[in-house]
């Protein structure tokens, strides 16, 4: 789908609806692990699937598809300027780029994944059941980098609509899967990392089918995945400092958890529980994310400045009506969305706390997400980058150690969110009313700007 034409609202979301769809029921894979075994197995294994151990997926596997948005920008870029041949190069290049990528990450995780449960003073009666967890999830980190890199690939070129039926067919096979494994066959945390990577395993040989067989330009072609260096390094350009960011603040979430595992094991699960909640507003936010930056690459490409202006503008405006929608709808029925996943009145009673405390500040975050996305999607990834690690991760960290130093309670760590989040939208709104990210742009330099 072409988006750089017509009404631009339109546009995003019709681009929006699906990629949100498919996000939603991405976050399925963990929400109903998160449920089975805090259901059927208990708080530990709730705390196993959740905490510590999704801050360290997050850490090495957001540093990939950080890495890989520099794929989807360039590929929509020449997409938008009907650049076949580059076209072409960068869908190869992005495969092989999955590929070692994925064998490097699954080669890492693995190996570090006993230092990371030992540095983040993760419970003793939680440390097994997570290194069990992890293993299993880094061995098929290969299929879920394909995933992603495909439905990128399809997402750039304004297909939104097949990533999302892929990942429904996976996400409905992952309950029944866990369902079997858990409730049918008593596996454990073990039947729930098995159930994920076989979906996802399913999500890449799917969509790698629809590449090999589609006549589109965008077609992927076995004999052709190699790197092409200068496209590889135009990639690694752009997406480099989005897999930094992406590390870095998970970084400074990580230290975050480590704070949060000095509370015990219910405040843990409470935090865990609380994560599955809150990733329906992070979906959404990332999902207007995504469809700016593809509607600001494929106009970057066709050189229309003032419609990236105004699909920005738009895409802030929308997502704070959804933001302000689901503050409201989980501050009266958070205690409903807590019951999914523990049975147990003190976990309930600390994750209502956690929520009530942080849902007020949500709105603060719109702006990084919408604003960078518009920056990124115009070939500037490394501005975006630095505002993010200073603003967000390096005061963050600094909060921790020395805000949180003097006075270690629960809110004084939670505060450490809205803070950053509130300095780094500032900094975010200078640098765009300057205009300077528009001189950083090769493409709105050397077309004329409408």
């Amino acid at each position: 789908m072409e988006i750089t034409k017509g009404p631009i609202w339109k546009a995003l979301l019709s681009f929006f609806f699906p990629i949100l769809a498919g996000t939603l029921f991405q976050q399925l894979y963990n929400t109903v692990d998160a449920f089975v075994v805090g259901q059927y197995v208990g708080t530990a294994a709730l705390a196993a699937v959740g905490g510590t151990t999704a801050v360290y997926i997050n850490l090495l596997l957001g540093f990939f598809l950080g890495l890989s948005s520099g794929a989807g920008v360039l590929i929509s870029q020449f997409y938008g300027a009907n650049n076949k041949a580059s076209l072409s190069q960068s869908v190869h290049t992005a495969i092989a780029l999955s590929l070692v990528g994925g064998l490097i990450i699954t080669l890492l995780g693995i190996a570090c994944t006993n230092i990371m449960l030992i540095l983040t003073h993760t419970p003793e009666d939680v440390v097994p059941l997570s290194r069990l967890y992890l293993t299993i999830i880094f061995s098929g980190t290969i299929p879920t980098f394909i995933y992603n890199m495909g439905s990128g690939i399809l997402r750039a070129v304004g297909n939104s609509r097949t990533p999302l039926h892929i990942i429904i067919v996976g996400c409905v096979t992952n309950i029944a899967l866990d369902l079997l494994f858990v409730r049918v066959l008593g596996m454990g945390v073990e039947g729930v990392a098995f159930a994920t990577v076989i979906c996802q395993l399913m999500s890449a040989v799917i969509v790698m089918f629809i590449l090999l067989r589609t006549h589109e330009v965008y077609g992927v072609k076995i004999k052709d995945i190699h790197f092409s260096g200068h496209i590889l390094r135009e990639m690694l350009r752009i997406g480099f400092p989005a897999g930094i960011q992406s590390s870095l603040y998970t970084i400074s979430n990580l230290i975050i958890q480590t704070k949060f595992n000095l509370f015990g094991t219910k405040t843990v699960a409470a935090w865990a529980a609380y994560g599955k909640i809150d990733a329906i507003f992070w979906m959404t936010v990332n999902a207007f994310g995504i469809a700016i930056t593809t509607f600001a690459g494929q106009n970057a490409g066709a050189g229309q400045l003032s419609r990236i202006k105004k699909g920005m503008w738009q895409t802030l405006f929308m997502a704070t009506v959804a933001t302000v929608l689901f503050c409201l709808s989980f501050w009266f029925f958070g205690t409903v969305f807590f019951r999914l996943f523990s049975k147990e009145e003190e976990v309930i009673t600390i994750g209502m706390q956690i929520l009530k405390f942080m849902i007020p500040w949500w709105i603060t975050y719109i702006s990084i997400e919408v604003l960078s996305g518009t920056i990124r999607g115009t070939g500037n990834s490394f501005i975006p980058m630095m505002i993010t690690v200073f603003g967000v991760c390096a005061l963050r960290i600094l909060w921790l150690f020395t805000a949180v130093r003097k006075n270690s309670t629960l809110n004084m760590v939670m505060a450490s969110y809205p803070i950053t989040w509130i300095i780094t939208s500032i900094a975010f709104w200078i640098y765009y009313l300057s205009g300077k990210w528009i001189y950083r742009s090769d493409l709105l330099k050397k077309k004329p700007i409408d």
